[in-house]
């Protein structure tokens, strides 16, 4: 049985902007510093340790491997810890792991490091975004746009990223294997982010084990197939092949057409901005459908955004390839979110939740080492990133196709 805080103040109580800000530390942390941080890593440690485009991207395909195995064990976890506590233990592992990352080199050694703390990740990544479910329904109003704060968080996690790694990196420029110093600011910066999600841990209650559990267990509500979502599972696995062979390796191929340090830092700074604003310019999106409309749109954006520095090496293409890139793609996943608690009785958000976020880490395993590897062939980066907006173009396609469920039923 999972455990209450000691007196929690209800969520009606709290200011629900302050808390979904708080909350968005939890995708800050799960994506924003532990996933998205390494693109800015990728080019010195390749440099450094020698690898391949295919080895360089299996890394965070061990990422995702890792975010798959958390996202499978999530549900049972909150039932038996309840969301909040789940959320902060495995932002507390996703600091530590990132740490250990600073103290190896051997290519399977750091694999290990990213298989673990993809699975912390997805722990915080899935508790977190229930919260901010119950949190939207509380103030169901502007219920996209809360939904939106807690996603766009990533934002902030790749905006401290842009700003500390150049930094970390550049200071230790002269020491052997300096790119390790990088790892250990970032841990620290997560440790931060992490007593921000304590805070927001008390300030939202745990709800009864039956608000987690499946319907079955709780006899609250009748089981959904969810199969009924298959056109935007399909659509959203794609979108998770697509984003992350941009995200592993855009700033790569910025480094290869002869972007500076300092425009990177800026590239990056900027999509971490843009993912932040996507809170607000997206949540009216979110509200008005009830289907697969969102996703497919954003989708089609993001393949555009993906081929950008594709068909330009030009700086200003670059930063608006940049800024459309991070103004979307968080959205995407909020949108899945937007489906779940538009179609599903409270009782089922876990498992619709879930089942999205398993899709999701099922493309993500595929999307970096592919990209990788057609990276390595003829046609180099630019061919991978080609790659990536086909698939985000195909998700877009099915996306389309996905109905409201109670449209199907009226």
């Amino acid at each position: 049985m999972p455990t209450t805080l000691a007196s929690p103040s209800p969520i009606s109580a709290q200011p629900t902007l302050r808390l979904a800000f708080a909350l968005s530390m939890g995708a800050a942390v799960s994506l924003g510093i532990t996933r998205f941080a390494y693109a800015l890593l990728l080019p010195p440690m390749r440099a450094d340790l020698g690898w391949s485009y295919a080895l360089a991207g299996g890394m965070n395909t061990a990422n995702a491997v890792g975010y798959l195995v958390g996202a499978l064990v999530t549900p049972a976890l909150m039932r038996r810890f309840g969301a909040t506590r789940l959320l902060v233990f495995g932002a507390v592992l996703a600091s530590m792991f990132m740490a250990g990352s600073g103290f190896v080199t051997d290519a399977s050694a750091l694999l290990l490091q990213r298989l673990l703390a993809g699975i912390a990740s997805a722990w915080v990544f899935v508790a977190g975004g229930l919260l901010a479910a119950r949190l939207s329904d509380a103030g169901s109003a502007r219920g996209g746009l809360l939904l939106g704060i807690y996603y766009g968080g990533t934002g902030f996690g790749i905006l401290l990223s842009a700003l500390l790694v150049p930094q970390v990196l550049r200071a230790a420029s002269g020491v052997p294997h300096g790119w390790t110093w990088a790892w250990w600011a970032l841990a620290v910066a997560s440790a931060a982010a992490t007593c921000l999600l304590a805070w927001a841990g008390r300030a939202m209650p745990e709800q009864p084990a039956a608000s987690v559990a499946p319907a079955a267990a709780s006899g609250s509500a009748p089981p959904v197939a969810l199969h009924r979502f298959g056109w935007a599972l399909a659509g959203y696995a794609l979108f998770g092949m697509g984003y992350i062979g941009y995200m592993t390796f855009v700033i790569a191929l910025l480094r290869e057409q002869g972007a500076s340090a300092g425009f990177v830092t800026l590239f990056y700074a900027l999509l971490g901005i843009a993912c932040v604003a996507s809170s607000r310019l997206w949540a009216g999106l979110l509200d008005r459908y009830r289907g697969g409309q969102p996703q497919a749109l954003l989708n089609g954006l993001l393949g555009v955004a993906t081929l950008l520095p594709v068909l330009s090496s030009s700086a200003p293409i670059a930063l608006i390839s940049g800024v459309l890139f991070g103004g979307v793609f968080l959205s995407v996943v909020a949108s899945t979110t937007a489906l779940v608690r538009h179609n599903l009785p409270p009782s089922r958000w876990a498992q619709g939740i879930s089942a999205f976020t398993i899709i999701f880490a099922l493309g993500q395993i595929v999307g970096p080492t592919v990209t990788g590897w057609i990276s390595d062939g003829p046609g180099g980066l630019a061919r991978g990133l080609v790659a990536s907006a086909t698939a985000l173009w195909l998700g877009a396609v099915l996306a389309s196709r996905q109905h409201s469920l109670q449209r199907e039923t009226s």
